[in-house]
């Protein structure tokens, strides 16, 4: 079958229920990770042909994308911070937002530095593997309750070529650690339970609900249980970073001053949302 016929399918079947350009997103990735095309190749040879071998999952893949399954989870890959990283339904499908988090801390530390590095709720490992791919003399170690994806991260951290120590705990029982960090990093769940209905189905029904969903009674409940950590394990003037539920920064702002932190920055993402938050451990921790 002609290759752009196969696209046409993809519009026929797909912009019911996704944006056009979104179809055509999904289009492309399928034909680079199974084919290896580049996506210009309709502009070059409008008439390739494919044969019945190579079509099969691109057809496979539109009924997957009809169940409203993510194309990262169909591929079972996801592009952050330039690397590829696996992933499947035990950890979150990387977002752009977190990469903004990323450059943040990049940004702080000295390229040079040897700083020791914990990312709590660690996922897939985008956030530490892309710290260690660019901070090269960073120790890095990354913390999760899920011994699921504490084995897609450690796949991550091998094919990435970084050292990255993985830590199976949980923050919420207080994990027993002796080590002090000089940064502490975390993605934690913060969505409410009253925002569901503002998500979609495809990441309702099908990414984790351990690594999204927080009561609605008690939204911060990672971040103060970090935040209580953070003052005990990290070394003076340390810093600890955040990603924050874009409706309750202020708030997990203000939990950071309480628990004696200093020179507080709360900052905005791509799409203008409060979503970044950094604090300074005192000097005087009354932790210490």
């Amino acid at each position: 079958m002609l290759l752009r016929a196969i696209k046409n399918i993809y519009h026929q079947e797909l912009d019911a229920l996704y944006p056009v350009e979104e179809v055509n997103s999904f289009f492309y990735m399928t034909i680079e990770h199974y084919l290896k095309l580049e996506r210009f190749i309709l502009a070059l040879q409008p008439e390739f042909m494919l044969s019945k071998e190579e079509e099969t999952p691109l057809f496979a893949t539109i009924e997957k994308l009809k169940q409203e399954i993510p194309i990262q989870y169909i591929l079972g890959t996801a592009h952050f911070m330039d690397l590829d990283f696996a992933v499947n339904s035990k950890v979150l499908i990387p977002r752009p937002e977190t990469e903004e988090l990323v450059r943040w801390i990049v940004e702080d530390v000295t390229p040079s530095a040897s700083v020791s590095i914990l990312d709590i709720g660690t996922g897939s490992g985008c956030i530490a593997i892309s710290l260690a791919k660019n901070l090269p003399n960073a120790s890095l170690y990354a913390l999760d309750v899920s011994e699921e994806a504490l084995v897609v991260a450690q796949k991550n951290t091998e094919a990435n070529h970084t050292i990255v120590t993985f830590l199976k705990d949980d923050i919420l029982k207080e994990p027993n650690l002796q080590q002090k960090f000089d940064i502490i990093v975390s993605n934690p769940p913060y969505v409410r339970m009253l925002e569901k209905e503002q998500m979609a189905d495809n990441v309702l029904n099908h990414e984790p609900s351990l690594a999204l969903f927080v009561s609605d009674e008690n939204p911060l409940l990672f971040y103060k249980a970090i935040t209580n950590f953070a003052g005990k394990h990290l070394k003076e003037n340390g810093s600890l970073y955040f990603e924050t539920n874009q409706y309750l920064g202020k708030e997990t702002q203000a939990l950071l001053a309480h628990q004696n932190f200093s020179e507080i920055e709360l900052r905005k993402d791509i799409y203008g949302n409060d979503r970044m938050l950094k604090g300074k451990i005192k000097l005087k921790s009354i932790h210490k």
